[in-house]
């Protein structure tokens, strides 16, 4: 079938896939540099820590900006639609003698990522790294009862606010600032409150950086538990959807990897959107807790990239992708993931919404059912290779082989 019968298909539904794929094309999707690396960065030589784990030791992982930046060049090239970078404090380039500790940290010390982001269009969104680094005392960072250790995290996060700021100055382009911490407890604690109002506190102090709300778009992170913090996160989801709700200017994020297997950030996305005009994700692909693998063209990924186009928030929600996987060919889990969220957001905006909700509405939820079984045979993959033709992209697989290629010419030679 061609692209232009499927697309007659497809306006007997009312939809325009023209359209559809010129929208596509100004979408931005964040894409994380800590994949190409393991998290692991540029600022310390010690081992990731702070409830994080990155499993497998496939060939090539990027071990300088130079290598990391070459390996981000190469999957981006492989992908349809607009990228944004996006990068952890641990990644600041220090020329030679000129190392500083995350509390100090300059926008100087970031200028070659503006560089590279800048020559090819990209904004940028970004991380203070609160983890793997000697001053996380006792598992703890901004929610310690030790003010010093508070305090030094406190100054990074504000550094960070600065740094944010700068690059929405130089790209253009608003700089998301997500604030995630691994804090909490191996076995029950005996105080629960206590961390969550110094955790509180400290936000608060970071966010009192002077910043333009038009260019930084501050966030908070939960986390159900972590590895080391089985029972007690400081930033559960009720403390950071409310810490959100009640600061202006600060968005909840959610990464779907968060929550108890049994919830799903899709049933989420609608119920935050009627009362946060913003809010971000971080899209991932947990199996049976936070794995962080590569993200997939699965269910949950679909019905996450339907409510954002169903609710008409695609403007209103910063997607961006957050998985580590080093069992695998690092450039291949870019793009394969990159590509899948692309597949799930097309996929979307090429379902006749508005006929479906009229049908719930009319309790005609039998019709509702026969419809949504029967777009699942609809041509979309003739729209998806007509979507990636028109971003010089293929839509097959053909994109491996030069994966491999560069896996033969470059990775297997560091």
């Amino acid at each position: 079938m061609s692209y232009q019968e499927a697309k007659a298909q497809y306006q007997l539904l009312g939809i325009d896939t023209d359209a559809v794929i010129a929208k596509m094309k100004e979408i931005p999707v964040s894409l994380h540099c800590w994949q190409g690396d393991d998290v692991t960065g540029f600022d310390h030589d010690g081992p990731l820590t702070g409830g994080i784990q990155t499993t497998g030791n496939y060939p090539g992982k990027a071990t300088t900006p130079e290598q990391l930046m070459q390996d981000i060049e190469k999957a981006s090239k492989l992908v349809p639609g607009k990228v944004k970078l996006n990068i952890h404090a641990c990644y600041a380039i220090f020329e030679e003698g000129q190392h500083v500790d995350r509390d100090k940290l300059e926008p100087k010390h970031f200028e070659k990522w503006v560089q590279f982001a800048k020559e090819r269009g990209m904004g940028i969104d970004f991380n203070p790294t609160f983890f793997s680094h000697d001053k996380v005392k006792d598992g703890l960072t901004l929610s310690s009862p030790d003010e010093e250790t508070r305090k030094f995290w406190i100054e990074h996060g504000k550094a960070c606010i600065r740094i944010s700021e700068y690059f929405a100055k130089e790209t253009g382009m608003p700089c998301v600032m997500n604030i995630w911490i691994g804090d909490g407890f191996k076995d029950i604690p005996g105080d629960r409150m206590g961390p969550r109002m110094r955790y509180k506190d400290s936000i608060e102090q970071i966010l009192s950086e002077p910043f333009d709300r038009n260019l930084v778009k501050p966030c908070v992170e939960s986390k159900v538990f972590g590895i080391g913090v089985e029972a007690y996160t400081a930033g559960s989801a009720e403390f950071t959807l409310t810490f959100a709700a009640t600061h202006e200017g600060c968005l909840p994020l959610m990464d779907n990897g968060h929550y108890h297997p049994t919830e799903v950030v899709s049933d989420k996305i609608p119920a935050l959107l009627c009362y946060y005009p913003e809010i971000a994700l971080h899209i991932t692909r947990g199996i049976r807790w936070d794995s962080d693998h590569a993200v997939l063209f699965d269910d949950e990924t679909r019905e996450m990239a339907k409510e954002i186009v169903r609710c008409d928030a695609i403007d209103r929600v910063y997607m961006a992708l957050d998985f580590f996987d080093a069992s695998i060919n690092r450039i291949a889990a870019w793009v394969v993931g990159f590509r899948s969220w692309q597949k799930a957001l097309l996929y979307a905006m090429c379902s006749p919404n508005e006929a479906m909700k009229k049908l719930q509405d009319e309790n005609k939820l039998t019709e509702l059912m026969v419809m949504q079984e029967q777009m699942k045979l609809y041509p979309f993959g003739e729209i998806w290779a007509e979507y990636c033709r028109q971003c010089g992209t293929v839509a097959g697989m053909e994109w491996f082989r030069e994966v491999e290629q560069y896996e033969k010419d470059v990775l297997l030679k560091r």
